[in-house]
């Protein structure tokens, strides 16, 4: 199980921001916490969507605490994949 971080680099105002998704709500949650990210900017929690859009400051944390470093296509298709599989009633990374 792991914690993922992509490429992709989209402006927020001053700051530039990236996904950082799960294979499960736990470990995406422990790492949130883990990194200083509030809760409250949980998106989509509980779905195959669920994930953070955080600052790129946050994802050098992340990886420093073990989190995977993928493309914006690799998160793309692993987002897929969940939903894909929660449509037929699996539990899918």
């Amino acid at each position: 199980m792991a914690v993922y971080v992509d490429d992709m680099r989209a402006p927020f105002g001053r700051l530039v921001m990236c996904h950082m998704i799960a294979d499960t709500e736990d470990e995406l949650l422990a790492m949130a916490d883990r990194i200083g990210v509030a809760r409250r900017w949980h998106q989509y929690p509980g779905t195959a969507r669920s994930h953070f859009d955080i600052a790129l400051s946050k994802r050098k944390l992340a990886v420093a605490a073990g989190a995977v470093e993928i493309t914006w296509r690799e998160l793309a298709e692993r987002t897929y994949a969940r939903r894909k599989a929660a449509a037929v009633g699996l539990n899918a990374p």
